[in-house]
């Protein structure tokens, strides 16, 4: 994913994130990891640096019925400025 500037907030990584996988917020939450610290962000604020590689999992709401079947997925994305 590219972006503008030196950081992304959790919030607007997640929103972009979802908007490119088509994800629906009320579905499902993301679970935003540093693949190479493992620290999870959780923060919506949490200010997340240029070049970093995090990893992705699409976590279930819970009582919410998946579609498709699928329960999970996990993405690894780069981010670019």
């Amino acid at each position: 994913m590219v972006f503008d500037g030196l950081h992304i907030t959790l919030r607007d990584l997640k929103r972009q994130i979802m908007d490119r996988e088509k994800l629906r917020a009320g579905d499902c939450d993301l679970q935003i990891t540093n693949a190479q610290t493992k620290e999870e962000y959780k923060d919506d604020e949490d200010l997340i640096s240029k070049n970093s590689s995090v990893i992705v999992r699409r976590i279930p709401m819970v009582g919410v019925k998946s579609s498709g079947g699928k329960t999970s997925k996990t993405i690894e994305v780069a981010l670019k400025f």
